[in-house]
């Protein structure tokens, strides 16, 4: 006997207010009409992504369709949207038998302005309560060093075999930056499928507990997540299903589309100073870049032009305001911002 499947429309929308990346979410449980098995109370109101299945008939297009649910859900109009990935794992619903549907969601990507005319079931929420080890504006994250690091190190010395310890020493330098690896940004999926891999964050134990892993927790693995058991919920807050996987694609998604597409201006005002535009491209990528470096690739790259106007509400001597060249998309095949300097960990 076949699954049913079903189609679903997932939207990650993202704005930065006050120099903090920001994701929509909805408070109820999303596809709770597809479920053969109700959530368990400590997740059925779990941040969500807006989601609701695609309807074949009313809906022309996937993207009309993604629309309409947002405006439905959040009571947002989208701008700048774009297909992210389509997610198709086995077992993505809580229910787990013949007659669960086989949940196929097409995700889409929309940048927009906070604001803050929603309705009641939607919120605001900061990325990096979700993945509080991609924010190195401040140094190295403090729970790298404190909950990471030590967990990464005992999961290598798990390893099986000589080769088997080989290989994870250096999954893990490269995911996570680890020894003398530099950090990679754009490894946001990586970092957090590791981490449920190793059994650490709190959705790795749900599906567990319900049938629905995406990686079957080894001995080992359950009794390391154990041992860390108290240091779970300071990885992260857990979302709904597996909406904290789709929003961690979006965000290394985003992160690389900042030096080949000038998306970032999807996130700002007609008119900008340039300290607005770095501390939103800083925000995205979770790394403080050098003034003088990054104003110089914008300005070289042609990506803004000066206007008339000037900000006073800056504190000090009113700073210049600027707007986005549209023509640059006709000059340039990559017209990105850019990321100078890649932060660096230097211990095992």
């Amino acid at each position: 006997m076949s699954k049913p499947i079903e189609i679903g429309l997932s939207a990650v929308i993202l704005a930065v207010t006050d120099e903090e990346p920001r994701v929509l979410t909805v408070e109820h449980l999303p596809s709770t009409n597809l479920q053969s098995a109700p959530p368990r109370p400590e997740e059925e109101h779990a941040p969500a992504l807006p989601f609701a299945p695609l309807d074949p008939i009313g809906h022309r297009t996937l993207e009309l369709g993604l629309r309409d649910h947002v405006l439905s859900q959040t009571g947002m109009e989208l701008g700048y949207v774009e297909q992210l990935y389509t997610f198709g794992d086995r077992d993505r619903l809580y229910g787990h038998d013949e007659h669960t549907p086989r949940l196929i969601s097409v995700a889409y990507l929309a940048l927009v302005q906070e604001t803050r005319a929603l309705l009641q079931d939607a919120h605001w929420v900061g990325c990096y309560r979700f993945f509080p080890w991609e924010d190195w504006r401040n140094g190295t994250p403090a729970i790298l060093e404190d909950t990471i690091y030590p967990a990464l190190r005992e999961w290598v010395e798990d390893a099986d075999t000589p080769t088997e310890r080989t290989q994870r020493q250096e999954r893990a330098a490269i995911t996570f930056g680890w020894g003398q690896a530099p950090w990679d940004g754009y490894r946001v999926l990586e970092r957090y499928e590791l981490l449920y891999e190793m059994g650490l964050i709190p959705e790795a134990q749900r599906d567990e507990d319900t049938g629905n892993t995406v990686f079957p927790l080894g001995q080992q693995t359950k009794q390391r997540a154990a041992n860390h058991e108290k240091q779970r919920d300071s990885l992260g807050l857990p979302m709904a299903l597996d909406h904290r996987r789709i929003l961690s694609t979006a965000l290394g998604r985003l992160r690389g589309k900042i030096k080949y597409r000038p998306v970032v201006f999807e996130l700002l005002p007609d008119t900008f100073t340039l300290l607005r535009l770095q501390r939103v491209v800083e925000a995205l990528a979770g790394l403080q870049l050098h003034k003088q470096n990054f104003r110089r690739l914008v300005e070289r790259g042609g990506l803004v032009e000066g206007t008339e106007k000037l900000d006073t509400q800056t504190g000090g001597r009113p700073a210049k305001r600027f707007r986005f060249r549209r023509e640059v998309l006709r000059e340039r095949p990559t017209p990105g911002v850019g990321l100078p300097g890649t932060p660096t960990h230097r211990r095992n």
